[in-house]
């Protein structure tokens, strides 16, 4: 059915390796020659959401000031949130909630809510924006929607293994990968039948995914165990693992299109990968408990990360990988989110 949404009123740090130096000088001058593509810096955000998935609320934070100034509820365990193809709403997810709540991304101001969106724990858009994916962790389910923006109508429910937890897709939104965190899988889901066309075997507890450039490899965060594994899913095999820190989790690419970072969240650090030679090539140590997602500024200076067991928000400054600031928020935070930002790719 049309689920139509109802509008409502308004510490220490790690050192950086002699590789990681210069790949990161490398980078640098080219932001300086102004060949990168990231945003001129001039257009510089200034509300950060943060879901504390742990108080059903949001934290809204003056970025420059970096100090939390609205503590508002959404519902119960927000997890993630994502932009609206028209990048004019936030859409935030409440798993335990069965909902998703839409929000003014600049002013914070929360604008309506599309009901019975059931555990929707981890969301995704399609790249060609006609398919909207909620990824059910509690109900072991992936509920797949046919979207025209915010307006969503589920077109199936697709029972997978264990505990859904993220999603990618390759280009041409034709296919969505799932990871099944208790199965220890991906699981690859057409999305014009809506069917499971296969399944693989994958590290202890696969949590975050990314697709490289080109949809060349899947990279796939192994929460339980201390690597990436690298999966060529055309053939349905390992490459190979990026060994970067215990918990590995969630990835947010840098936006120059070669490197992508991960969170590792029981090491409490977070680790650089190119993904055009496969290695790691730098780590942010030392940080509070549980990095877990990222956020990176537009001009590709500043990375935001909640710190999940720490009930804060790192704001690290990525010239010389070391945190500079530390914001208290509330319990668990999870996503964090302001615009403008970095590109995705």
């Amino acid at each position: 059915m049309m689920n139509m949404h109802t509008f409502i009123s308004k510490a220490k740090f790690g050192s950086i390796s002699a590789l990681t130096f210069f790949v990161l000088l490398g980078y640098f001058n080219i932001v300086r020659g102004q060949t990168s593509g990231f945003a001129d810096s001039k257009a510089e955000p200034k509300l950060a959401v943060v879901l504390n998935s742990g108080e059903a609320s949001v934290s809204l934070i003056d970025m420059p000031k970096r100090k939390v100034i609205k503590t508002v509820p959404v519902g119960k365990e927000p997890h993630h949130l994502m932009m609206t193809p028209d990048q004019k709403t936030l859409l935030i997810a409440n798993a335990a909630g069965n909902d998703v709540v839409l929000m003014n991304p600049t002013t914070g101001e929360l604008t309506g809510r599309i009901p019975d969106i059931i555990d929707p724990y981890q969301i995704g858009y399609s790249p060609n924006n006609k398919w909207f994916v909620a990824n059910g962790n509690r109900l072991d389910r992936v509920d797949l929607y046919h979207a025209q923006g915010a307006d969503l109508k589920l077109a199936k429910s697709v029972k997978l293994g264990k505990t859904p937890s993220h999603v990618a897709f390759t280009a041409d939104s034709k296919l969505a990968f799932i990871t099944l965190q208790d199965s220890n899988e991906l699981a690859a889901i057409d999305l014009d039948t809506q069917t499971v066309v296969w399944k693989m075997t994958t590290g202890k507890v696969p949590a975050g995914v990314w697709m490289t450039p080109g949809d060349q490899y899947l990279l796939v965060g192994i929460t339980g165990e201390d690597n990436v594994q690298v999966i060529d899913w055309k053939n349905r095999k390992e490459v190979k693992r990026i060994f970067t820190g215990k918990g590995a989790h969630n990835f947010r690419p840098l936006g120059d299109k070669k490197h992508v970072f991960v969170s590792n969240r029981i090491s409490s650090s977070i680790s650089m990968i190119n993904m055009q030679t496969l290695e790691k090539v730098g780590d942010i140590n030392g940080l509070p408990a549980g990095p877990d997602d990222m956020e990176i500024t537009p001009d590709g200076k500043t990375l935001w990360v909640t710190l999940r067991f720490s009930k804060k928000v790192g704001v690290i400054d990525i010239p010389s990988m070391k945190l500079v600031s530390v914001i208290p928020v509330g319990r668990s935070p999870h996503g964090v989110f302001f615009t403008p930002r970095a590109s995705w790719e």
